[in-house]
């Protein structure tokens, strides 16, 4: 049994105390804890278990398996594959988020379509409410000017 640390290693980890500054964090636990008896049986995480300890009714072989399947690098081909399977899902995820981006911005620009015609047609009832006014004046001038003209031909025509 190695003399390291039980559960966690602390080299390098900096802890911040506002009396004491940046501090080394092993110091620190060092200085406020007293070392305890470990006792030989209690393995740390950087040990590997020994082969010889397989009989424990811990041990599962289809978990050593397993993980000694995840340990074996995969073959070439099958790793050729993957690796362009995850290259055409990304053009997938990059085309599809252009997709929605152009969706995006075509629905916006139907939008003002719609809006820019909504303005051309409310335009276009104002030019005619105006020529409808321009031709009510110009029609009530010709009114007024043909009773005007029979008016005053009635005068002229008339010897008083």
């Amino acid at each position: 049994m190695s003399s390291e640390p039980q559960f966690l290693s602390f080299k390098g980890l900096k802890q911040y105390s506002p009396e004491e500054g940046w501090g080394q964090v092993n110091a620190i636990l060092q200085s406020h804890t007293q070392p305890a008896a470990v006792p030989e049986n209690v393995p740390t995480l950087t040990e590997t278990p020994d082969a010889r300890e397989n009989t424990s009714p811990i041990f599962d072989p289809l978990i050593h398996e397993l993980f000694e399947q995840l340990r074996v690098a995969p073959s070439d081909e099958l790793t050729q594959t993957w690796r362009t399977i995850a290259a055409e899902v990304n053009l997938l995820t990059q085309r599809m988020a252009l997709q929605r981006e152009l969706q995006e911005r075509l629905h916006k620009l139907d939008q003002d379509l719609h809006d820019l015609r909504g303005t051309i047609l409310s335009h276009l009832s104002d030019v005619q409410h105006a020529a409808d006014q321009q031709l009510s004046s110009a029609r009530l001038r010709a009114e007024v000017s043909a009773l005007a003209q029979s008016k005053l031909a009635a005068k002229l025509t008339n010897p008083r």
